[in-house]
């Protein structure tokens, strides 16, 4: 009778903890589940962010552009000072909106944007001195960051430090170039067309 009791208790030992392993086990997948689950939120809200961020950059620039553009200087005072008002006003409002993702980087991420970013900065300055000489040198550092077949020039240097960039930052990198290269684009334009306009008065005084 005894030897019996204690085997069912022997019996009963291994049953419990096997289902306590399983009732653990379930609770573990269900808590991974909603990791996952919340994981899939997360990269959506940065990658909104990253939208959000990537909408206002484009917004300013829009507004720059048409502060910059020839059209405003070819219309009267009274207009252009009416529009410029609005203009800035929009300025304003968009430059209230604080829009922020921030990229995880290890120390060689970090001193690779590092690099990257000075390399463009030290080109910026550049610029007004020697706007044809930059602008072929934001073509090369541009075309580093592209992995179709570029139509310039790779520079190899900027190609290896934007590598050892992390992937956010590539893409930061990439953006920034491009809107560079807009940039000075549109003020070759309109740097061009002033020069067109110097052209023509002595013709138009001639003619008179």
């Amino acid at each position: 009778m005894a030897q019996t009791k204690i085997q069912a208790k022997m019996n009963e030992i291994p049953r419990s903890t096997f289902s306590r392993t399983l009732s653990m086990a379930d609770r573990s997948g269900r808590l991974l589940e909603r990791l996952d689950e919340l994981e899939i939120r997360v990269e959506s809200l940065r990658e909104a962010a990253s939208a959000m961020e990537q909408e206002r950059e484009s917004i300013l620039e829009m507004i720059q552009s048409v502060q910059n553009s020839q059209e405003m200087r070819n219309i009267s005072a009274g207009e252009r000072e009416e529009l410029t008002l609005t203009a800035d006003r929009l300025m304003g409002r968009t430059l209230c909106v604080e829009v922020s993702v921030n990229t995880i980087r290890n120390p060689q991420q970090e001193e690779a944007l590092r690099k990257a970013t000075t390399i463009i900065d030290e080109i910026i300055k550049k610029l007004l001195d020697n706007m044809d000489g930059a602008r072929h040198q934001l073509l090369a550092l541009h075309s580093a960051c592209v992995t179709e077949a570029p139509p310039v020039p790779i520079d190899q240097k900027f190609q290896a430090i934007v590598i050892s960039c992390a992937l956010e930052d590539q893409k930061k990198i990439k953006r920034r170039l491009e809107t560079l290269m807009r940039n000075v684009e549109n003020a070759e334009k309109n740097i061009k067309i002033m020069d067109n306009q110097k052209l023509e008065k002595p013709k138009d005084n001639g003619g008179q």
